[in-house]
């Protein structure tokens, strides 16, 4: 089991940049898929980014590549992401969530069994 814990959100301008953090407990953390998730009022969650657990490999909804950047330290049991060129249109609140199973979509919520209370992200023009 794991839990996560979120960081590093805030009020920011447009066109500005912040790097959230999940932090994770437990010493298998190079063994999770890690996803990064966000949810603005009134909307469903949606997919931000992913990291596989065994090459790294990372993806991007559509929304966000070229701005947005997923990473991982698994010595520091962390995964980061960098968002850049922030719009009004990022805001929301983001989690950060583990996934074990041996078969999932990276970019499906229900492939994550473990979630973070999120970290809230707030684009002002």
């Amino acid at each position: 089991q794991v839990q996560l814990v979120e960081s590093g959100g805030g009020l920011v301008q447009v066109g500005d940049s912040l790097r959230l953090s999940c932090a994770a407990s437990g010493r298998t953390f190079s063994g999770y898929t890690l996803g990064w998730f966000r949810q603005a009022p009134g909307k469903e969650r949606e997919f931000v980014a992913g990291i596989r657990r065994n090459d790294g490999g990372a993806y991007y909804a559509d929304s966000v590549k070229g701005r947005f950047t997923i990473s991982r330290d698994n010595a520091k049991n962390t995964v980061y992401l960098q968002m850049n060129s922030l719009n009004p249109e990022d805001t929301a609140l983001y989690y950060c969530a583990a996934s074990s199973r041996a078969y999932y979509n990276i970019r499906y919520s229900s492939s994550y069994d473990y979630w973070g209370q999120g970290t809230q992200v707030t684009v002002s023009s």
